[in-house]
């Protein structure tokens, strides 16, 4: 998949942001910060994670979502988010 296909999703591009504030969501709680459905969600975040740039762990039936730490592109999303926030705050 190229770069553009990730990121032509407002709410996969959303969905790295809220990663990035906070470290580590369940499904849920990413689609009730986002207003969508739970479906919607997890689809988005398949589509990441087959990407490599985020990662799941299961405890029980529940599935932790966040930044994949060995992936050079998810080190590269991070680094551009994190400067873009900094270039909007000067």
């Amino acid at each position: 998949m190229n770069i553009e296909d990730v990121f032509s999703s407002k709410l996969r591009v959303k969905i790295l942001k809220i990663l990035a504030q906070v470290g580590e969501l369940n499904v849920s709680e990413i689609a009730r910060r986002l207003g969508v459905n739970y479906k919607t969600t997890n689809k988005h975040l398949k589509i990441l994670e087959d990407e490599g740039v985020v990662q799941h762990k299961v405890f029980g039936r529940i599935r932790l979502y966040r930044f994949n730490e060995r992936s050079p592109k998810a080190r590269a999303v991070q680094n551009f988010m994190e400067a873009w926030e900094h270039a909007n705050k000067q």
